[in-house]
């Protein structure tokens, strides 16, 4: 621990120097040169306090996230200026659409922005560097002050899987997850592999998931058909995007999704009339236990959209579906709870009663394949499958913070 502790504070006298060295830019190399050596002595300080201070499973505290957070502006700001030759109040204005942007939550995104502009008249006659790092301080101290729920809290750290049954802990080894990651699972878990298997369902049964308010006895033969037996059905998927979600997600998509292969949601309808591919690959490994990954993909190249892996298991009397979604060095878990549908139906949702339902960040440790989980509780999502004078409907509805930005609706039918 002490030699992890050495290397935090001495991370984090880098950045003070960077910060403190583009704070103190323009004002000769005497004042840069200070400027460092203060801010890498307050923030290398302000670290050691914050780890010493920090509790198991616990974050760094607050003041020492805002510090830290403008500190890494400051450089970024001094960039931003030498390359651009942007004057200060268009920096700070960028740097607090950034940082609002980064901040995810709807309101936060807006506040950014808002941020920069209230600070352009006082950072006008600083430098770039200045004025990035004091609007991303104010930025955070506004958001503390205003939105005191947290985005993430961390659950647990350095955790065995055993201890966090409702974390899918299967991780993708390269950059790309794919349409063939089950397949290299496979490999992984020396497991025998069967692509697009036939007559499986991304649950082994519905019976699994009984208790509290749930009796699978009560949910229509179709739905239950459809979640024991899914690849006896093809699926038609009409995305419905909030406008004000539009602009983020399509960075998001660009950015991240595709280069991943992971969570790539048709933008429009247009991109939805590609068609969607769906197959079932498992893993049967040697203790008796299935692996089951559900992967849907464009049918006109096999682009992926989602490789999830769909795990249930029970704790306190009753069910929970849970779907893995891997990731380069970790995974995004849901775990849902199930409830009954008025007329057979049934729902999957994030916001259960019982506390294991919600959402999971999860890195895994190569070496010793320990656990360090983020719950984040503002990102919600439902689903709901029922039948329709005998056809199948799903709307798969997601939210930020309680604002809806997305709702997949789907048309699923029996293969011919």
């Amino acid at each position: 621990m002490a030699g992890k502790l050495t290397e935090q504070v001495s991370t984090a006298a880098v950045l003070g120097g960077l910060a403190g060295a583009a704070l103190g830019a323009g004002r000769g190399r005497r004042t840069a040169g200070l400027g460092a050596l203060a801010g890498a002595a307050v923030l290398a300080t302000s670290e050691y306090v914050a780890r010493r201070r920090q509790r198991p499973d616990e974050i760094p505290a607050l003041p020492h996230r805002i510090l830290a957070s403008g500190a890494v502006a400051a450089p970024l700001g001094w960039a931003a200026g030498a390359l651009t030759r942007q004057p200060a109040a268009r920096v700070a204005l960028a740097a607090g659409g950034v940082a609002g942007g980064l901040g995810v939550r709807p309101q936060k995104v807006a506040l950014g922005p808002a941020v920069g502009l209230a600070l352009r008249p006082v950072v006008a006659r600083r430098t770039p560097a200045q004025a990035a790092a004091v609007t991303v301080v104010a930025y955070r101290l506004a958001a503390a002050a205003l939105f005191r729920d947290p985005q993430v809290t961390l659950l647990a750290e350095r955790a065995a899987p055993d201890d966090l049954p409702f974390v899918v802990p299967l991780a993708a080894q390269g950059g790309y997850v794919g349409t063939d990651f089950v397949r290299t699972l496979a490999t992984e878990l020396d497991g025998d592999y069967t692509r697009d298997a036939a007559d499986v369902g991304i649950v082994a049964s519905l019976d699994e998931l009984v208790g509290g308010d749930f009796y699978p006895t009560a949910v229509d033969p179709l739905v239950r058909e459809f979640y024991e037996h899914t690849t006896r059905f093809a699926l038609d998927i009409e995305p419905e995007w909030r406008a004000w979600v539009r602009p983020g997600y399509l960075l998001y998509r660009t950015a991240l999704a595709r280069p991943l292969g992971q969570a790539n949601v048709p933008m429009n309808q247009r991109q939805a009339q590609r068609g969607v591919v769906s197959r079932i690959d498992t893993v049967d490994q040697p203790d008796g236990t299935r692996v089951r990954g559900w992967i849907r993909s464009y049918a006109d190249d096999d682009e992926p959209i989602y490789v999830g892996i769909y795990t249930t298991y029970r704790r306190g009397g009753r069910g929970y579906v849970s779907v893995g979604f891997p990731l380069p060095g970790g995974s995004f878990t849901a775990t849902l709870e199930p409830r009954l549908r008025p007329g057979g139906g049934l729902t999957l949702s994030s916001h259960g009663a019982h506390a294991d339902a919600g959402h999971y960040l999860t890195v895994v440790d190569p070496d010793t394949g320990e656990l360090t989980t983020l719950m984040v509780p503002g990102f919600g999502e439902e689903l709901q499958v029922w039948s329709d004078a005998g056809e199948l409907r799903a709307d798969h509805a997601f939210s930020l913070f309680g604002l809806p930005f997305l709702v997949l609706r789907y048309r699923i039918r029996r293969k011919d």
